[in-house]
């Protein structure tokens, strides 16, 4: 009979000095959810690099190269720095048209805001046929700018135009708006104003739709007037609505063309110049066209609404933080 020998089990000790591996990490496959992501990221991204992030890079390249006709088509324009820039600066034309662009930017600013708020207190009375009249105060909006600058080219031309007419009638001596340097930056303002009110009056309606009637209530069984409802309720509560209408308002202001190089085509004398008018002339409006200075000013007025754009992003946050 056979005797077989049983070996002793032994345990085995861990090595305390021994680095653990981590077990092997299955790849994980994108879920529908995320494919579903990338599908509706995608075309956004394309057009967002296509319209805007391109035309940025090439107007900045425009602006450092000193480009002509010929250079423009054959893309082999020699790089210049910051030359542009200080050609621009040193235009006589760029002070006139500095404060141009300020004075046209912040006056239309000022009374698209005060005209749309309070037109929109008004329609939040809601009477009869005030949703009829807040449709008719869109026209201005919807229509075309070249249509809308047009009629104001005709209703302000010194010899035919109706509010001379209407001054004539009154006994005033007819002005000549668009061929005065006195009168022609009053008038693009003008003009601009009545386009821009409808937006702001659109966006103000909709903020004063989500105040609570309530507090308006409570109010007035505090005994607060009608005044000092609007100042210590309406106002304050608008803040935020306020601030992203002014914002674009301000972006959309500082690239207005269309409307004062109809009217005026940014004279006479360049007393209508703005940066937005004087770019296009440097650029397209001589015989020998600046490319270079034209991208630059096109530069200057991309930094200031960007600029404009990070302080309302940093406010924003501020007052979400407290």
């Amino acid at each position: 009979m056979s005797h077989t020998t049983q070996v002793p089990h032994r345990r085995t000790v861990p090595d305390p000095t021994a680095v653990p591996t981590a077990p092997p990490r299955a790849r994980r496959r994108p879920s529908s959810q995320q494919w579903a992501a990338w599908a509706f990221l995608t075309p956004v991204t394309l057009y967002l690099t296509l319209f805007y992030a391109y035309p940025l890079y090439r107007n900045l390249d425009l602006s450092l190269r000193n480009y002509t006709v010929r250079s423009f088509v054959q893309g082999d324009a020699p790089f210049t720095g910051l030359a542009n820039y200080r050609t621009v600066f040193d235009d006589p034309t760029f002070a006139p048209a500095l404060f141009h662009t300020v004075v046209f930017t912040a006056v239309c600013l000022l009374f698209q805001y005060a005209i749309g708020l309070a037109l929109a207190v008004f329609f939040d009375q809601h009477f009869r046929l005030s949703a009829t009249l807040r449709a008719l105060f869109l026209v201005p909006w919807l229509l075309p700018l070249i249509v809308s600058a047009s009629t104001w080219s005709w209703m302000l031309n010194s010899d035919s135009g109706v509010v001379n007419a209407a001054l004539h009638a009154v006994g005033i001596d007819p002005v000549n708006w668009l061929t005065s340097p006195s009168w022609s930056l009053t008038s693009v303002i003008t003009a601009n104003i009545w386009i821009g009110v409808p937006f702001n009056l659109v966006v103000l309606y909709s903020g004063l739709q989500s105040i609570p009637a309530g507090l308006y209530e409570a109010a007035a069984l505090d005994g607060a007037g009608a005044w000092r409802r609007f100042w210590s309720i309406t106002f304050p509560l608008l803040r935020p609505v306020s601030a992203i209408t002014l914002l674009l308002g301000l972006v959309y202001t500082l690239k207005v063309f269309d409307i004062i190089w109809i009217m005026t085509k940014g004279g006479p004398a360049e007393s209508s110049t703005t940066f937005a008018t004087w770019s296009y002339q440097l650029g397209f409006g001589n015989l020998l066209p600046a490319f270079g200075p034209g991208a630059a000013v096109g530069n200057l007025l991309v930094i200031a609404a960007l600029v404009f754009g990070l302080v309302y992003v940093r406010v924003q946050r501020k007052q979400a933080l407290t």
